[in-house]
């Protein structure tokens, strides 16, 4: 009863919150929502199976330049274009999977920058399927039941809406035994292969459900957006939702949520150091690998324990 008291009173804190920010902080909140998605589905590859995933941003690209293709070129709307761009992701990563994760450590860390590198590459070279570097314009939004999703507000709801079925998923996964096979391979291979885990399946499972969420993060954002580009999903933006997850905690759904709103809203609580924000901005990332290396999420926990026993 607790716990379930304290989720009602978040969910009622996160409705009222759009009503309290001002129009660019809400603009800013929302695209940081859809990025907690894509940092969820990091924390099944990264925080739970140990996959040093630096491609994510590959598969929101997937996501979302499959949505944009789908509604711009073919007539699909938002709601038909959602599934295929969410199969499309899928069945990428299981192909690409398959042979990518037999390597480890720092061998499937390159793979995926690779991965990365050669997304941004197609997408900015095919210029008749993704307009190459001007991107694809004119997405159309989303609508439900024939209402337009016309304003932040709404866009706010829909994609807190997304994020809660994204939270719970990933809550219900870990407490389940694939959760605990996924944290069981992340420990150590050989220990779960005895026990009878089947580690590679763990994995690529893990990888695939990663790029799922990934792919969805991008189709909100191509709808919400209204424009791609390639920039939209290059390395970089992979370094910033691996950084969004060490930062609210690795292993920790909601921790991936509060990164990610952290992270987000850094930039203009920064604004005010100029060309010194990215300085400070690096300084802080490094203080909290050293102070808190499991997150913010990490260290509300030893905060509470530490006021139990006092």
């Amino acid at each position: 009863m607790k716990h379930l008291l304290i989720v009602i009173a978040v969910l009622l804190c996160a409705a009222a919150l759009p009503f309290a920010l001002s129009p660019y902080s809400l603009r800013v909140m929302v695209l940081a929502l859809i990025s907690a998605i894509a940092v969820i589905g990091l924390c099944f590859a990264f925080g739970y199976a140990g996959l040093v995933d630096l491609g994510q941003a590959a598969f929101v690209g997937i996501g979302g330049y499959t949505a944009a293709i789908l509604t711009t070129k073919l007539g699909f709307g938002f709601w038909q274009a959602l599934p295929l761009a969410l199969l499309a992701a899928g069945v990428f990563a299981v192909l690409i999977g398959a042979p990518m994760l037999r390597l480890r450590g720092h061998y499937l860390a390159l793979a995926t920058v690779g991965l990365n590198v050669t997304m941004e590459i197609i997408t900015k070279n095919w210029e008749g399927l993704t307009g190459g570097e001007d991107g694809i314009t004119s997405i159309p939004g989303v609508s439900i039941a024939g209402m337009p999703i016309a304003t932040d507000r709404a866009y706010y709801f829909l994609a807190l809406a997304f994020l809660v079925i994204a939270a719970g998923i990933g809550l219900a996964l870990r407490a389940s035994r694939f959760g605990r096979a996924m944290i069981a391979v992340r420990d150590d291979e050989l220990a779960a292969d005895a026990c009878g885990v089947l580690v590679f399946r763990t994995k690529l499972t893990a990888f695939t459900l990663a790029s799922v969420f990934g792919s969805l993060s991008g189709v909100l954002y191509a709808h919400y957006a209204g424009y791609i580009s390639p920039g939209d999903f290059d390395s970089v933006r992979s370094i910033t939702l691996l950084v969004m997850l060490i930062v609210g905690g690795e292993a920790s759904i909601l921790g991936a949520i509060g990164g990610a709103v952290l992270i987000s809203f850094a930039p203009e609580w920064l604004r005010f150091l100029g060309t010194a924000y990215l300085t400070v901005f690096g300084i802080a990332i490094m203080l909290v690998l050293i102070l808190a290396p499991e997150g913010a999420a990490g260290a509300a926990r030893a905060l509470r324990r530490r006021l139990r026993l006092a």
